[in-house]
């Protein structure tokens, strides 16, 4: 009883929350944001302009998510730094990831031409669509510098345990994007170029803010020209490599599920868009509890204290837990009025509520490997991250979809619990296996 009542305590669940809900906050803004630029150009003269420019932000959006390393790897190392006291080291982890996400900036920039011809071949569009989707791109990719820096500054400031301040440069932004579209749309008739220079422009003041926030965490930068020789740059190339092979095959795992869902008709394919908004809602508040352990994960690492991280992962998993079973309630008792809101067919309501069941269990088996992930970034244990995610995809999820192929769309997402399933149990199992043999740290 007494153990209980200790780890029950206000104090050591507080940081959690201080750096969760700021964290759920900022990622809430980013798509009530989107249904701004939404608006404004569905209230254009003709249609094609929302379709061209939400392919082409999607394309762009997905480009930026592959590179989503920057941010975990900038986190862990932030964070781990942050335990140990070593403002060099933070420096120094801050320096190599700026220097990275410019390299992979320019990289986009250089060949800005073939992602253009990729995206428009994808597309296979009509030539209205298709000038939009080319007008919206050309304006857009000049914004890479600043998201793809954005993305270790935002780790790096994650993992310095800053959650609020982050919270409020992504609103600043974000508002600021919303505000440009209306005004660069509307008065000045700059249509699906201006919502892409709006978004560049917010990209750019998140980036000047964000650098703002650093500096006043390391007033004194003493940038060392021995951090970016080679030797200096293969651990953090490392992680960023095992990352990266890790997000291309969630990525090409959820690409299989929409473009299988299509082979199954047109009602299939629209009932898992409405779907992924639902798996997008949960991971708008997971993500939230994931940041907070990825930050106190990585403290008690650069502390070298396996009970206090061990204790992090339970207060964490307690949260993650408590969300998840809040998430599974109100798809379960109110997923019918959710769907409403999603869509006005009723053809299309009637074949997603059969779905409702997968919906109300996704939380409870997704919550896992959503938690799971923020303490091994925390552990920079990337390649770990990368075994679970190609292991569950190969021996989990593409099995259990052949498995139930005769199910249709249902086998897909059967499949799909399977594989989150999966990466919760190996990551979880092999947490289990680090801490008990003392190399958690």
């Amino acid at each position: 009883m007494h153990s209980l009542s200790k780890f029950l305590k206000p104090s050591l669940h507080r940081p959690i929350l201080f750096i969760a809900a700021p964290m759920i906050l900022s990622n809430l803004t980013t798509p009530l944001m989107g249904l701004v630029d939404t608006a404004v150009l569905g209230h254009l003269d003709s249609a094609h302009y929302l379709a061209g420019a939400s392919v082409a932000g999607l394309f762009i959006t997905q480009l930026y998510w592959l590179c989503g390393f920057l941010r975990m790897t900038s986190t862990g190392l932030s964070a781990q730094a942050l335990g140990q006291g070593d403002s060099d080291k933070a420096a120094q982890c801050l320096a190599q990831g700026l220097l990275l996400s410019l390299v992979l900036s320019c990289f986009l920039l250089l060949t800005q031409g073939w992602w253009l011809e990729a995206v428009l071949f994808l597309a296979n569009a009509q030539l209205e669509v298709a000038q939009v989707i080319q007008d919206y791109f050309a304006s857009r990719i000049w914004g890479a510098p600043a998201a793809l820096a954005n993305l270790v500054l935002v780790g790096w400031l994650i993992g310095q345990q800053q959650a609020k301040q982050v919270m409020w440069i992504q609103i600043i932004g974000n508002v600021l994007n919303a505000i440009l579209s209306i005004i660069l749309v509307v008065y000045f008739k700059l249509d699906v170029s201006g919502v892409a220079l709006a978004t560049v422009v917010a990209e750019y003041t998140i980036c000047g803010l964000s650098l703002w926030a650093v500096g006043r965490r390391l007033p004194a930068l003493n940038i060392q020209v021995a951090w970016f020789t080679l030797s200096q740059m293969r651990g953090l190339l490392g992680l960023n490599g095992h990352s990266f092979v890790r997000n291309i095959t969630l990525q090409l795992c959820l690409a299989f599920l929409v473009f299988q869902g299509m082979r199954f008709g047109q009602t299939s394919a629209a009932v898992n868009a409405i779907l992924l908004q639902f798996f997008s809602l949960i991971a708008l508040g997971l993500d939230g509890i994931a940041f907070s352990a990825e930050a106190l994960v990585g403290e008690q690492k650069g502390k070298k204290n396996p009970v206090a991280l061990a204790a992090v992962v339970m207060q964490s998993l307690v949260w993650s837990t408590g969300l998840a079973i809040t998430y599974s309630a109100v798809f379960w008792f109110f997923g019918d009025g959710i769907v409403a809101l999603l869509t006005s067919h009723q053809n299309l309501q009637k074949a997603t509520t059969d779905y409702l069941a997968i919906v109300a269990v996704l939380p409870l088996v997704a919550h896992w490997c959503f938690l799971l992930d923020g303490v091994f970034v925390g552990l920079t244990r990337a390649k770990a991250m990368q075994n679970s995610m190609l292991a569950s995809a190969l021996l989990a999820y593409l099995p259990l979809w052949w498995l139930f192929n005769d199910m249709g769309n249902q086998g897909l997402w059967i499949a799909l619990l399977a594989f989150l399933f999966a990466r919760g149990l190996s990551l979880g199992g092999y947490f289990i296996y680090l801490y008990q043999t003392r190399q958690v740290v």
